[in-house]
């Protein structure tokens, strides 16, 4: 039970931007935007606050560069804010970064090919046995252990196994799913796969949320490395979005420099940047 005259102490009070008042209030609502780790709000609040007193510095500098700008459409019938529209003019002026040179680009390409590969294709079949409610998870996978002491004695059987026990729409094709990429399949099913050669079937049933598996690997043709003028441009894209992002950053670390802050200890300036920085592993 709460003491009385023991009031609970704010996570912050309110904070001064150059003068200008962010209150604990507005802390607290922008916290709503911010995830954190169960039991630990604070770190929610000291990311909102963080985030106001950037977004403040930024408004406050678009004035002092008499910048005005008019609210665009957004996607999804969205309309810039006023302040929205300010600070997306002036990140445009201000931030300026270097492109990569055609050396910068080849180099990114030569330091690490592996990366840029084509994506790795595999053909599997499986017999699904779901699950129809939590209390049946036993007796569907021992009928799953069942079906798969059968394959051990007679792996032909494996597609009227399918067309006959699978719950899934493949089992009208004997259990085959057909060619498949990464990240087609849940990730305990791809898991299972990659352990496979093709033509193995896995030792035991997959569990995933939507049953018991028994899996097949039926071929899997590795990824191969791109040649560099297949994922120049991309490459490119990757380095222009790292180099606008690590300008943006120094940008917004320059004016917090500059700025008097009280109440909050900045510390490392967050990326809010909305761009990605790496190359996809797949291109």
């Amino acid at each position: 039970m709460r003491r009385a005259g023991n009031p609970v102490k704010p996570l912050f009070s309110d904070l001064s931007v150059n003068g200008s008042v962010i209150t604990v209030k507005e802390i607290a609502a922008e916290a709503q935007n911010h995830r954190a780790p169960e039991g630990k709000p604070g770190l929610a609040w000291r990311a909102a606050a963080k985030s106001l007193v950037i977004r403040e510095l930024l408004l406050q500098e678009a004035a002092r560069r008499r910048i005005d700008a008019s609210p665009q459409k957004l996607g999804n019938g969205r309309r810039e804010t006023d302040a929205e529209a300010i600070i997306r003019q002036l990140t445009e002026a201000a931030i300026k970064p270097s492109p990569p040179s055609p050396d910068e680009v080849k180099a990114a390409y030569d330091a690490q090919p592996e990366l840029f590969r084509s994506p790795t294709l595999s053909e599997a079949s499986h017999i699904l046995i779901a699950v129809p409610d939590p209390g049946k998870e036993q007796e569907a996978e021992a009928r799953a252990v069942r079906l798969l002491k059968e394959l051990r004695k007679d792996a032909a059987c494996f597609g009227r196994l399918a067309r006959e026990h699978s719950a899934c729409s493949s089992a009208s094709s004997g259990g085959a799913l057909g060619q498949l990429s990464e990240g087609d399949l849940v990730p305990e099913f791809e898991e299972a796969m990659r352990l496979l050669a093709p033509g193995e079937i896995a030792d035991s049933p997959v569990r995933t949320r939507y049953g018991f598996h028994i899996v097949r690997l039926d071929a899997r043709a590795e990824g191969q490395v791109l040649p560099f003028e297949s994922v120049r441009e991309r490459i490119n894209d990757a380095l222009e979005k790292a180099s606008w992002a690590s300008a943006g950053r120094d940008f917004i670390q320059g004016i917090v420099a500059r700025a008097e802050i009280s109440g909050i200890d900045m510390g490392s300036i967050p990326d809010t940047s909305r761009r990605t920085a790496a190359p996809s592993r797949h291109l």
